[in-house]
């Protein structure tokens, strides 16, 4: 798939293309039937199919105080995009310059001279431009002056609630790893390169792997049944990971910390992506180790049985 950002040169067998346009955080159910409607328009004319996103978040540009709340990685939604038929990614690098520039310069200068966009298919409710002041309507209207197609796609809902990130991150909050990972269709997943840490869980027969969340959006802390992929070699296990502060040890550092089953090797500076099945139960202290160790067996037997339920 070919990705580049909105200030390179679009490659020619691009341009001419219909853009599904949107954040796309998360690739949920919603924004699925976005692109999926961008790929069938394209392919029924023999066009390109693009997906444009926004990185960083636009949020994050206008607000920086705001604790991380990404669902998915740049490399992350462009494997995602791929899988659903798409031909590129185009990311719009979200800076002051972008913040600034206006709905109909957006499409005129954007969307069709530097992509010579042909269709642009959103979600209903897609605004974009300075002050969020474009719409579909403006697509519509500004895009017919450029030769480009617009089309909406309609809210997708699910247990009578519309689909959207926000949902999918209370849920996340709330350690609904079940109600996540319906509304995604699959798991809410975590990926990262393993660092060193203290070496603490070696000493008490449970090697974690330590990772850094990151950008991403945390979860309740706690322990969940997970699987483990190692994104070079397509290796993958199941296991339980401790995501929060590790209140039993100081000073708190807030980490991702799988244990993977029936694994033996070192997992240094390999990254990972840990996929969070079924929250478990809340971070807490113990008065020994030997009882932190006990109700650690206890969390990896269950994470067992309910994953080999899957």
């Amino acid at each position: 798939m070919i990705r580049c950002t909105h200030r390179d040169v679009l490659p020619a067998s691009l341009r001419g293309g219909v853009v599904a346009l949107g954040n796309f955080d998360g690739f949920h159910l919603g924004h699925q039937r976005v692109v999926a409607e961008a790929v069938e328009w394209a392919r029924s004319e023999g066009r390109p199919a693009i997906v444009a996103t926004f990185d960083p978040h636009p949020v994050r540009h206008f607000a920086p105080h705001v604790p991380p709340f990404r669902l998915t990685t740049l490399d992350q939604r462009q494997e995602l995009f791929a899988a659903a038929g798409a031909d590129a990614m185009l990311v719009f690098a979200f800076d002051a310059e972008l913040a600034a520039m206006s709905a109909i310069d957006f499409v005129g200068e954007l969307l069709a001279a530097r992509m010579g966009a042909a269709g642009v298919v959103t979600g209903q409710d897609f605004t974009f431009g300075q002050g969020r002041g474009g719409s579909i309507a403006t697509l519509a209207d500004e895009g017919a002056r450029h030769g480009i197609a617009a089309r909406a796609v309609a809210p997708v809902t699910a247990a009578g609630l519309t689909v959207s990130s926000s949902r999918i991150r209370d849920a996340l909050k709330a350690g609904e790893c079940e109600m996540a990972t319906a509304l995604l269709t699959r798991p809410f997943a975590v990926r990262a390169q393993v660092q060193h840490g203290d070496k603490r869980g070696r000493t008490i027969g449970y090697p974690t792997a330590n990772m850094d969340m990151g950008a991403y959006l945390r979860p309740r802390y706690g322990i969940y049944a997970v699987m483990v992929r190692d994104i070079a070699t397509g290796g993958a296990w199941q296991g339980a990971a401790n995501l929060g502060i590790r209140p039993q040890f100081d000073p708190p550092v807030e980490l991702l910390e799988p244990f993977l089953f029936d694994f033996a090797g070192d997992l240094y500076g390999r990254e990972l992506e840990v996929e969070l099945h079924h929250f478990l139960r809340p971070e807490a202290k113990f008065d020994t180790l030997d009882a932190l160790i006990a109700q650690m067996d206890e969390d990896c037997a269950r994470a067992r049985t309910l994953l080999s339920a899957r």
